[in-house]
């Protein structure tokens, strides 16, 4: 069976020696947060992910989720018994306003929390995943009689959130949804439609689940400007919160998918479900983009998290694993053959699953921190500065992350041979589980395209500006240091790649579009590139200061790797989108 062991002193190294959380103790909620409060969130967090949730990843993925005759679902065994025990610590509610239920914490301790349980059991993850979404999505733009209504009771995790967003004819060009609203006359509306690919559509783990949903009222205009944001209560709420009716809202049948066969994704069939408009009219995009700009950064988190427990089972395997004879001589001379992890090709895979790992994991921090500020600061200008990089590296946390979450789980699979391609081993269900990180949320191309074609020139360039000073006053600041130039030259050179991309884009692209199309994707990993390489500047920094420290020796190896063999990529993604797109586009449709 799967091994999975949160790490918990890597997390606690990034929020305090690299973010030092402290600094933000004047912020709402932060003051809370001190290191003895978050070394008991960090344990506790990763005691209940490793005791609770990794056990039933394997077997949830054999049984999936089933649906009966009557439309209801239930899930694997042990995911109800997991999930309560989530609910029971209160989970849920770590970063919610206290007004509301909640703890009122840092939405950054929320972040750690949801890698240690995606990481354990991804699919099961997702269910606490979407409600603290569609939580997020009320909380800023329902009535105050809806709050009331929904949100005690799914921050509590008695009640589950979705969102309801893809129809069979239209995902990522939402302009064409068909599902329509007609009122009631009495406020509500009656909705009807079909949904498809809607994770945690029904299941069996709370007792109400509340859909937010995407519908057209009727006469509203064509495209996203006619489009408004619904909440539909699977069983409707009685004025005094007891449960009512139940709504007209079902499960129409399960999808069958490659991987994630422990969450219930759903066909949603809406028949004149009694529905409740969240914010303005024709305004539902806007209300919804909440909960999916929170969903994106969610599903970073997850590539980041199927990479950490694939490379804690590909490093299991290799130090276990006898095969062959080190090149330098036998590392295990009693035995028949030496393990694999001393050869090199074994060590530079492992090498470069931990190296990505660990600089992912401290720019999802720092994203998360951010949303912090941004959502908590008292001063405008922190505010805008917050989000101005939230914007800039949501497309980037999301497409990169996922991307390579899967690139690094085909290659801890690999580290296993045939063992690895046989199920009871649990690195098939890895691969499988990762894939789907890179299509929902927006796939990995629309984040390449969102980077490129809106972020790079929104406010002018601000936000790209404001990110690439950053790192060249880190870079200026750290140049004299003789112990900090393996990291500095390297991510210098880097960073000088990326400006040149980034000028060729905007020399190139205004008149040729296609050529931001075609290179693209290269931008967004050579920006992550970056980005990485500028967290491990910050955690090579912070090591070299704990310098005799437990793990910081490590840590400056692996930091010096990444830039020796991660970093000089820079180079082949600058030659490629140079190339521009005259051979991408050069041949007919009917020539492929």
């Amino acid at each position: 069976m799967p091994v999975y062991k949160a790490p918990v002193a890597d997390t606690s190294f990034i929020l305090h020696d690299v973010l030092d959380l402290s600094r933000h103790a004047d912020l709402p909620g932060f003051a809370e947060a001190t290191p003895d409060t978050v070394a008991a969130i960090l344990e506790e967090g990763a005691k209940l992910t490793e005791t609770s949730f990794a056990p039933v990843n394997l077997s949830g993925d054999q049984e999936g989720c089933t649906r009966h005759a009557d439309g209801r679902v239930t899930t694997p065994k042990g995911f109800r018994e997991a999930y309560d025990a989530y609910v029971q610590g209160g989970w849920l509610g770590l970063s919610v306003p206290e007004e509301l239920g909640g703890q009122g914490l840092p939405s950054t301790l929320n972040t750690v929390m949801q890698e240690f349980a995606s990481a354990a059991n991804l699919a099961l993850a997702m269910y606490p995943g979407l409600t603290m979404g569609a939580v997020a999505a009320l909380i800023e733009h329902a009535s105050p009689e809806q709050k009331a209504r929904y949100l005690p009771k799914m921050v509590e995790g008695t009640w589950s959130g979705t969102m309801n967003l893809t129809e069979p004819h239209c995902g990522t060009d939402l302009g064409l949804i068909k599902t329509k609203a007609v009122p009631n006359g009495d406020g509500s509306f009656a909705i009807t439609g079909t949904k498809i690919f809607i994770s945690a559509g029904e299941h069996d783990l709370t007792e109400n689940i509340v859909h937010l949903v995407l519908a057209r009222i009727e006469g509203a205009p064509q495209g996203t400007k006619g489009i408004s944001l619904f909440v539909v209560p699977k069983v409707l709420v009685n004025d005094d919160g007891s449960l009512g009716e139940r709504n007209g809202v079902s499960c129409g049948s399960l999808e069958h998918k490659m991987g994630i066969h422990g969450n219930a994704t759903c066909v949603m069939n809406y028949d004149g479900a009694t529905g409740w408009l969240v914010g303005e009219e024709n305004r539902g995009l806007a209300a919804m983009f909440v909960m999916m700009n929170e969903a994106r950064l969610a599903v970073g988190v997850q590539g980041l998290a199927v990479s950490e427990v694939a490379y804690q089972n590909a490093v299991a395997y290799a130090r276990d694993r006898l095969q062959g004879r080190s090149l330098t001589g036998p590392k295990n001379p009693d035995g028949p053959a030496d393990p694999i992890i001393v050869h090199p090709d074994v060590r530079r895979t492992l090498m470069t699953i931990r190296s990505i790992n660990e600089a992912a994991r401290a720019l999802i921090l720092r994203t998360a921190l951010e949303s912090d500020i941004a959502h908590r600061s008292p001063d405008a200008a922190a505010r805008q500065k917050a989000l101005d990089f939230l914007g800039l590296m949501t497309p980037v946390v999301k497409g990169v992350f996922t991307d390579l979450g899967f690139d690094n789980a085909v290659k801890a699979q690999q580290m296993f041979g045939g063992h690895g391609y046989v199920e009871e081993w649990g690195m098939s269900q890895f691969v499988r589980d990762a894939r789907i990180t890179m299509i929902y949320e927006g796939a990995n191309g629309i984040q390449a395209m969102d980077l490129v074609g809106r972020k790079l020139a929104k406010d002018g360039g601000r936000a790209v500006m404001t990110f690439f000073g950053e790192v060249e006053a880190f870079c200026k600041a750290n140049a004299s240091d003789p112990a900090m130039q393996p990291y500095v030259g390297p991510l210098g050179e880097g960073l000088g790649r990326l400006q040149q991309a980034t000028m060729w884009f905007m020399n190139n692209a205004m008149a040729k579009p296609d050529n931001a199309g075609a290179g693209a994707t290269d931008y967004m990993h050579m920006f992550g590139l970056v980005a990485m390489g500028y967290m491990w500047g910050l955690m090579a920094k912070a090591a070299l200061a704990k310098e005799g420290e437990p793990g910081m020796a490590e840590k400056l190896v692996v930091g010096r790797f990444y830039m020796e063999r991660l970093m000089p990529e820079t180079a082949a993604q600058l030659a490629r989108i140079s190339a521009g797109a005259d051979t991408t586009m050069a041949l007919a449709a009917d020539a492929f």
